[in-house]
């Protein structure tokens, strides 16, 4: 699997450690950078080509990582195509692919370690989505809500 991986300042060290971890899962990474820390980053600058490059199927899953997570999921989902969202909890990590076809996992560095963010990653990459009737109704209905944006 082709995992794309970015963060901001906030995330670089935790990227790192997980483009790592990602590639001794035999995994491969598209790190779409910083390639260096740049304190005056902004993570809308990574988010946009990480979540382009799964739109545009150039990996299979993307992980973003910020301060919180937070702003890296708001600037990941401005993305057609894209459903991110903030997992600090296992559950979540795998459950959000399983039902929601979730295809960016979004982390906050300043709030989980690194042995946190490598068990929510492995759940994330692992999961695949259930397509069960009630997931896909309502995937649907998120899609036809993205549709009609204005």
């Amino acid at each position: 699997m082709k995992i794309s991986l970015a963060s901001d300042h906030n995330g670089f060290d935790l990227k790192k450690n997980i483009a790592d971890h990602i590639r001794k899962l035999g995994h491969e990474v598209l790190d779409l950078g910083p390639h260096k820390h740049d304190p005056l980053d902004d993570y809308p600058d990574y988010a946009k080509p990480l979540a382009e490059s799964i739109a545009n199927q150039l990996s299979d899953k993307g992980i973003m990582i910020c301060g919180s997570g937070v702003g890296a999921s708001v600037a990941a989902n401005k993305i057609k195509g894209i459903r991110a969202a903030v997992c600090h909890d296992i559950y979540s990590a795998h459950q959000g692919v399983e039902h929601d076809d979730m295809n960016i996992l979004c982390l906050g560095a300043r709030i989980i370690g690194n042995e946190v963010a490598f068990e929510l990653v492995n759940a994330f990459i692992s999961a695949t989505y259930s397509g069960e009737e009630r997931h896909q109704r309502r995937l649907e209905k998120v899609l036809l809500m993205e549709k009609h944006l204005r």
